[in-house]
């Protein structure tokens, strides 16, 4: 990307920004917003994570994040953000600014009729293939915006009519971005005070910025349902999605489609959490900001089904220890070309207080991939090991180690890396 794109793509991301942020100007009644910054580098022994001839590098990073939540008012808004400077002291990368943000917000403009409006902004992966380096991810921006009507018909019966407008950029020229208009009529019904059941139809038309035009259909059975520990909301449906690829005559393509989340409190300190989806969609849309372990291959631009599963394991274990563990596997399939991605894998972190100001922590990563294109599989597996030292009210010292492996059938995708990494975060308050 050259100068001037560069600097026209911070700017319409940055005008989203402000939007948002007046947007909640006029709406913050909470605690003022918890702002931190922060200051680390860290040194790799195999910077570019490179098979052969590895080189070493410090990287550091100037950081600023800011975390608001309105109180409920006619709008409120929830913003999580976070963006940062990086430096690589020998030159292994150029300088580069990254920028993760989540907003959602909302206000009411009638007794029936709520306007949203939602960002996703995030580093992503262009490729599972590559090697997570700077020169392998791009920035993708999701924004989202249009009013939800809901009409009440009578005690126990209700309409759910919305619209709204996507738009979703990338920061790199050769990658697609897109446009879409999605419609959607329900109706919910109230069986009991614990079950709600009912009818939905929604329409997706999105047109990516090359011309190419993908349109989807979905009809289907959503559902929420509560029992003393446990709540279990989804959906189950029928979804058809057609493609109008440049060049190439249109295909249509139908499937099973579906989306569960079930939360289940074990006991008092243990929490699980089973979400799984399947859809219809394409790169452009924000499947990956809901599952995060989930990456689309940017270098396909076909319809494509993905299906992802995700089970969370929170133990909030005694004298404040935490254990998380996620499991997570997700399935590709890019149908014009046919061809198939699969990874499975497991995350887990540990965290305990060991005095009143140190805390201590420890992780573990494994990720197996599969590619039916070359029939070829990978396999990466990290751990690392840190600590956390509260130098006072708004000083933190953070230090950790780590070690990664990449596996593969295909030597140029092999690496080893060892880090070392320090700095400080500091909270204003």
């Amino acid at each position: 990307m050259d100068r001037q794109q560069f600097l026209i793509f911070w700017f319409r991301q940055s005008l989203n920004v402000l939007v948002f942020l007046a947007l909640s100007a006029g709406i913050v009644r909470a605690e003022p917003a918890v702002v931190t910054l922060g200051l680390d580098s860290r040194f790799s022994d195999n910077i570019r994570r490179a098979p052969s001839n590895e080189e070493s590098d410090l990287e550091s990073r100037l950081s600023i994040g800011i975390q608001h939540i309105s109180d409920p008012d006619t709008c409120n808004s929830g913003l999580s953000a976070r963006t940062a400077y990086r430096y690589w002291w020998d030159d292994s990368f150029d300088p580069e600014t990254t920028a993760d943000a989540d907003f959602l917000g909302d206000c009411r403009l009638g007794p029936n009729v709520v306007w949203e409006v939602s960002d996703y902004l995030r580093d992503v992966a262009q490729s599972s293939r590559s090697n997570d380096t700077p020169d392998s991810r791009t920035q993708k921006n999701v924004f989202r915006t249009g009013p939800v009507v809901t009409l009440r018909m009578g005690a126990v019966d209700e309409l759910l009519l919305s619209a709204a407008y996507e738009n979703t950029e990338f920061r790199e020229p050769e990658q697609k971005d897109g446009e879409r208009h999605i419609g959607t009529v329900g109706w919910n019904h109230l069986f009991s005070p614990s079950f709600t059941a009912g009818l939905s139809a929604s329409i997706d038309q999105s047109e990516l910025d090359t011309g190419e035009e993908i349109d989807r259909v979905t009809y289907s059975l959503p559902f929420t349902k509560a029992w003393a520990a446990t709540v279990l909301s989804g959906s189950f449906g029928y979804g058809q999605i057609e493609t109008k690829l440049i060049n190439q005559p249109t295909r249509e393509y139908e499937a099973f489609v579906s989306n569960l989340l079930l939360v289940r409190q074990i006991n008092a300190s243990t929490e699980l959490e089973l979400e799984s989806s399947r859809e219809l969609t394409d790169q452009t849309a924000d499947f990956d900001s809901r599952f995060d372990e989930f990456v689309f291959d940017l270098e396909q631009t076909s319809a494509v089904e993905v299906t992802a599963l995700r089970l969370g394991i929170n133990n909030d274990l005694s004298n404040g220890a935490e254990l998380d563990i996620d499991f997570f596997a997700s399935r590709s399939d890019y149908l014009d070309i046919g061809i198939q991605e699969d990874n499975l894998g497991v995350d887990a972190s540990f965290r305990r207080p060991v005095t009143g100001q140190l805390t201590g922590l420890l992780g573990a990563r494994y990720v197996w991939f599969d590619y039916s294109s070359d029939d070829t599989q990978d396999q990466i597996a990290q751990v690392n090991a840190g600590i956390e030292f509260q130098l006072n009210r708004q000083l933190n010292f953070v230090s950790s180690v780590g070690f990664e492996r990449r596996t593969s059938d295909v030597p140029s995708r092999e690496f080893d890396e060892a880090w070392i990494l320090a700095g400080l975060v500091y909270q204003f308050r």
